[in-house]
């Protein structure tokens, strides 16, 4: 249940603040998600925001409009996820070492891998949420466009999904050593590119 301050009178915190009741239920909703275990239901959100049942269906006419809002929920934290991607490569001047630095670090936060995994799942069985999906891979050859070439880019993007696949599927994923090979491979840098092909 929702916490209380245990002084008679007083409204609880959600009842002054809809919006946050609100984010609570998407974000509990989001939670249930990436952990699967059942069929995402009204009562399940309720009780894992801490809010009475009908409050699911003040805020969310169905069931859908709720589980939308919960993988947007989710892309948006992939956004923020990919901006730190692209930081981390711009201060290591594009190199490959600096993007497996960067990649080994997200692989290591299983709960975030899982959470991009639950997204893709999602999309795989309703096609209208494909493009909420395509927003890490379609942003990370974006990104990695300024450091490669756009072939390059798009074969360091598929590894990068096969990576996490392989980080869902073992204790733990590619270590540093071995995503750099690997990156060193796909992405010839703009200095290689300049040296093999003058103008």
């Amino acid at each position: 249940m929702a916490a209380t301050s245990g002084r008679e009178g007083r409204v609880p915190p959600a009842r002054r603040d809809p919006e946050g009741r609100r984010r609570a239920l998407v974000r509990a909703a989001a939670e249930l998600t990436v952990e699967g275990g059942g069929e995402l239901t009204h009562r399940r959100v309720a009780q894992r925001a801490g809010v009475p049942l009908g409050a699911t269906t003040y805020y969310f006419s169905t069931l859908e409009e709720l589980r939308e809002a919960a993988l947007r929920l989710l892309a948006e934290e992939m956004d923020k996820e990919l901006a730190r991607l692209a930081e981390a490569l711009a201060d290591g001047a594009g190199s490959p070492a600096a993007l497996a630095e960067a990649l080994h670090a997200y692989l290591t936060d299983r709960p975030r891998v899982q959470a991009d995994a639950a997204l893709y799942f999602a999309a795989v069985r309703r096609p209208a949420l494909r493009p909420l999906a395509l927003r890490w891979f379609d942003g990370l050859v974006h990104v990695l466009s300024a450091h490669t070439d756009p072939a390059s880019a798009l074969a360091v993007a598929v590894f990068t999904d096969g990576a996490a696949n392989h980080a869902m599927l073992h204790d733990k994923p590619l270590d540093v050593a071995a995503l750099t090979r690997a990156l060193g491979a796909l992405m010839p840098s703009r200095a290689t590119e300049s040296k093999e092909d003058p103008q």
